[in-house]
């Protein structure tokens, strides 16, 4: 008995050693994500100041029945719709998940550019933006963007600008925090996690799930819309 005690004993300090080790990585790699990522955060009178931009991209998250936007998507389509009439960029992207039928982020999120004023040509709808990751790569393969300023809430703006970085875009982040959300402390740990993931995804670059033609974010954004 007194041996099984001993072997627990080590077993257990083997554990909380491995677990605290385990942690202290993913603070650091939090933290070293956050770091990259913050020096290309600006306000919206610097990003309007950029040079040729390719394109604002919009990211995308909740969507409510019947295609209402979440507080969070409002306030990125609000941020992103003013950078463009500022003339920042004379394209927008709608980057989100449009996965099936019943589910649609990007249309949402057009739609709601549309009501405003924004012509739909200048319009793009990436209908395969299933993930931060996906919506940075394609953006840069599919849509054939160099330069462009990235629009979403700031704990993930860090994140999607070193995604970005990683994968060749030179991107600009402009924050979206137009009011305080609710569940915000329990994205912000999600987010500590998906950092460290989307960390060891940048170093073997995989395809995402949808690649497809190439689509010129030069062109006309309507050659995105749903086919009939």
């Amino acid at each position: 008995m007194e041996l099984f005690i001993k072997i627990l004993r080590k077993l257990t300090a083997v554990l909380s050693f491995t677990l605290a080790a385990v942690c202290i990585y993913a603070l650091i790699i939090n933290v070293y994500v956050c770091h990259v990522g913050s020096k290309r955060i600006v306000d919206a009178e610097t990003a309007e100041s950029l040079e040729d931009i390719d394109a604002i991209i919009v990211l995308g998250c909740q969507v409510k029945p019947g295609g209402e936007l979440s507080p969070m998507l409002r306030d990125r389509l609000i941020t992103g719709v003013g950078l463009y009439e500022a003339g920042a960029a004379p394209k927008l992207l709608m980057s989100g998940d449009h996965s099936d039928i019943y589910y649609d982020e990007v249309n949402a999120m057009k739609n709601y550019a549309m009501s405003v004023g924004v012509p739909s040509s200048d319009i793009f709808m990436d209908h395969a933006g299933l993930s931060t990751y996906e919506s940075m790569y394609r953006a840069k393969e599919v849509y054939q963007c160099k330069r462009v300023i990235i629009v979403t809430q700031s704990y993930h703006l860090y994140r999607a600008l070193y995604v970005a970085k990683q994968l060749g875009l030179d991107a600009y982040g402009v924050s979206a925090d137009r009011s305080e959300y609710t569940g915000q402390l329990a994205r912000d740990f999600r987010e500590i996690l998906a950092r460290n993931k989307d960390f060891l995804i940048t170093i073997y670059k995989p395809e995402p799930t949808y690649l497809g033609d190439v689509i010129p974010i030069t062109g006309d954004g309507d050659v995105t819309n749903d086919k009939d």
